[in-house]
């Protein structure tokens, strides 16, 4: 008997047993409110603690959002200063580049001086050339005037000479002019002509001839002699004593 009744507990036909809380509903919602009243404290302690460790709390956020305002101001200043920066720097690009005009002229205007200043050199040295020529009368036939020679330190002897026919409404002369050097070669007497030969002679009242001699080693020229030639013969000569 005790066996059947075992194995009838056993088995599916086995009665349904229902098992129920001796604790009531009342004092179950009571546990239940203060559990969860006990995880919102935590999270709120959580938080609260959050907030310290991250130091926000009210008044850093004023300070943050017054720091914020003041990181604005000081990129808006500094856009500010980024722009007079700028047109600073074109300025003084500007003034860079007209300094370097400025210069460019002014060498220009130091070498325009320079060459001014040669240039008057030359017309000096040409009036004094040709104030040596002025004739000294009026009834003066064809002449040879101012007549020089200069070999420097050279053997390159440079002369020139002016020939003046100083009658008003001349007609034009057509003639020739011959150069004689002369001087000593290794004591004995030396001449010499230019290489070329007479030059041609053309003018109205007055022409300008010039050029240029070699000497050979060891001449010590001791003058030069000019003749104007034409047709007739010879018709002015002038001796230069070095």
């Amino acid at each position: 008997m005790r066996f059947k009744l075992w194995r009838r507990r056993l088995t599916i036909s086995a009665p349904r047993v229902s098992v129920r809380s001796a604790m009531p509903w009342p004092l179950r919602w009571a546990m239940v409110a203060i559990v969860l009243g006990f995880c919102a404290a935590i999270g709120l302690w959580a938080f609260e603690l959050g907030k310290d460790l991250a130091g926000v709390d009210g008044s850093r956020a004023e300070e943050l959002a017054q720091v914020r305002t003041e990181v604005q101001a000081l990129q808006r200043q500094l856009a500010t200063l980024k722009d007079e920066r700028d047109k600073a720097q074109t300025i003084a690009n500007t003034s860079a580049t007209l300094l370097t005009a400025e210069k460019a002229v002014q060498e220009r205007l130091l070498q325009q001086n320079r060459q001014l200043d040669t240039e008057n050199q030359g017309l000096k040295e040409s009036l004094a050339f040709f104030e040596k020529l002025i004739p000294r009368s009026a009834a003066e036939t064809l002449s040879i005037r101012g007549l020089q020679a200069d070999a420097g330190n050279g053997r390159t002897l440079k002369w020139q000479l002016l020939v003046i026919l100083p009658v008003k409404n001349a007609p034009e002369f057509k003639g020739r002019i011959e150069l004689v050097f002369a001087g000593t070669l290794a004591g004995k007497p030396w001449e010499a002509a230019l290489p070329e030969g007479p030059l041609p002679l053309q003018f109205k009242q007055y022409g300008r001839v010039d050029g240029v001699f070699e000497l050979p080693p060891q001449v010590v020229l001791k003058s030069v002699t000019a003749r104007v030639l034409d047709t007739s013969g010879v018709r002015a000569t002038q001796t230069l004593k070095l």
